[in-house]
């Protein structure tokens, strides 16, 4: 299908608006209307309204559970009952004086805007809003009442930490946004809010500081949303999969977060932010590959700490990747390697093995891989109970009956294991499934076949790209400056100039830069 042009769409969003049909003047068939539009639904709540003369001249139409039913009664009835109007009695003659001292009422409130057409009414409507119709007028005032049900701010469940703050992100929009201004008081973090999905009308926000983010990425990242077209949003996942630049990469090129601190942060580096509602979990752009092993935590601790946890996740990145393949290349192709003690241990305990190598790791894998995700979709109090249960029985049944050797088990076990060093979850589901590749190629290449594959591997990442930002940067391209927080973490005091690669600025414009420049989170 050809894509629309600017001017084309331009004509078909005025259109759909002309489209649109009015507001009757008539407020009984207005509120028919609203009726029949909803399917008569039960949850759509409408509360008349008399004047002097006990004629019904106002009605507030709402959606019972989305709105702050304290928000209602405080203000918007106070504004439209029969005793505020007999305050100003004279006043409020007409419906255009009742109409402009409702319309300050809701002012109290904060946000209001007047609608002219039913569509924008009944967007309104399914935002949380509460609408104020008037007998006699063609316009109607749309409240801000948003609210109802919702999570409150608890303790991050996927990325949890010893050491920081621990509150998290919720389903709600409004509070997630609060959450980072409590922790960047300045003027030039900037949002702006769009609509996405044709049918579900999802609330996103892109969030940034004004002067440290790159403009050419702002726009590449509005382009992409703007040519999101699909019915619904449900989470972010759904734009995180629709605006990533290699959608075959099995490696994510785009970070996802419920930490506030770890939003902040990445912002303070001159990245860009984009909050989705009725999801706890924020995108972040641009993403390189060294991003999905670091954590906020690391900037809370001593650095000669933080730099030990980071070496040790690195390892593990490799074990989890390599080490089934590199074991079953050993014991198949380059028996020469392994000391003749450990060989002679390895072929005694194969001896009633009736299965290959490969054969053996694939049987041990995909165990371990049912009982994991057995254990995640389980009730919590007993997945992890069923998930070590689980492993340690048909572990040591398997070697009993003779299906598997024990050495097979503990490197099965400990790879299983490191890809839980990992804290990008996401990167860790892309290592597990790159290891199954790999085993494959080293059972019939051996170690020329892992060298292979870790080339091609090293190749495809570095032509991976993120809003145009180099993927393993900064270690490709090399930049010498760049290096004091990627592989080990630096002092405080050394980590006074932000990545070069990400941004090019290193203040804010108003602000110290010297204050800009402490930020833990910049290199």
């Amino acid at each position: 299908m050809p894509k629309q042009t600017k001017e084309s769409k331009t004509a078909e969003m005025a259109s759909d608006k002309e489209q649109s049909p009015p507001i009757l003047e008539n407020l009984e068939e207005n509120l028919k209307q609203i009726q029949s539009k909803l399917g008569n639904s039960p949850d759509l709540i409408i509360r008349n309204y008399e004047s002097l003369d006990h004629v019904n001249h106002a009605a507030a139409v709402y959606i019972n559970g989305l709105i702050d039913m304290e928000r209602v009664e405080d203000y918007i009835t106070h504004a439209l009952s029969l005793d505020s109007l007999q305050e100003k009695a004279e006043s409020v003659a007409t419906v255009l004086e009742r109409f402009s001292f409702a319309k300050g009422k809701a002012l109290s409130i904060g946000k209001e805007k007047i609608v002219e057409d039913q569509n924008s009414l009944l967007e309104g409507l399914l935002s949380g809003d509460t609408m104020i119709l008037f007998q006699g007028l063609t316009k109607a005032i749309s409240v801000s009442t948003s609210g109802g049900e919702g999570r409150a701010v608890t303790e991050a469940t996927t990325q949890v930490n010893i050491r920081g703050p621990k509150d998290s992100f919720t389903e709600s929009l409004g509070t997630n946004l609060s959450l980072v201004r409590k922790r960047i008081k300045n003027p030039n973090l900037w949002i702006e809010t769009l609509t996405i999905g044709a049918v579900t009308k999802t609330d996103v926000s892109i969030v940034h500081i004004h002067g440290l983010a790159n403009e050419a990425m702002l726009q590449e990242f509005r382009k992409k949303l703007s040519e999101i077209h699909v019915d619904s949003i449900l989470e972010s996942g759904y734009i995180e999969q629709l605006i990533e630049e290699n959608k075959y990469s099995p490696f994510p090129t785009i970070f996802n977060t419920e930490r506030p601190d770890s939003v902040a942060g990445n912002l303070l580096e001159g990245r860009i932010a984009l909050f989705v509602d009725g999801t706890p979990f924020v995108l972040i752009a641009p993403a390189t590959f060294f991003m999905f092993f670091h954590t906020v935590e690391d900037y809370y601790q001593r650095y000669d700490v933080s730099s030990l946890i980071r070496i040790l996740r690195f390892m593990c990145l490799l074990i989890s990747l390599f080490g089934p393949a590199i074991f079953v290349a050993a014991l198949n192709f380059h028996q020469e390697m392994i000391p003749t003690p450990l060989l002679i241990n390895l072929a005694s305990q194969r001896e009633g093995v009736p299965f290959p190598v490969v054969i053996e790791v694939l049987l041990l894998e995909v165990t371990f891989e049912i009982i994991r995700e057995a254990g995640i979709r389980m009730p919590s109090p007993i997945g992890q109970t069923v998930s070590i249960i689980g492993g340690l029985v048909l572990g040591q049944a398997a070697v009993q009956a003779g299906i598997v050797s024990p050495a097979m088990v503990i490197v099965v076990s400990l790879t299983g294991i490191s890809s839980f060093a990992t804290p990008a979850f996401n990167m860790a589901l892309s290592v597990r499934l790159l290891r199954f590749v790999i085993t494959f190629v080293s059972a019939y290449m051996g170690l020329y076949g892992i060298a292979i594959t870790g080339l091609i591997l090293i190749a495809h990442l570095c032509s991976l790209r993120s809003l145009g930002v180099p993927y393993m940067s900064p270690v490709a391209p090399f930049a010498a400056g760049d290096q004091k927080d990627i592989f080990l973490r630096t002092p405080l005091h050394f980590m006074k100039i932000r990545r070069r690669l990400v941004n090019l600025k290193s203040s804010v414009p108003g602000t110290s830069a010297q204050l800009r420049k402490d930020n833990p989170h910049e290199n």
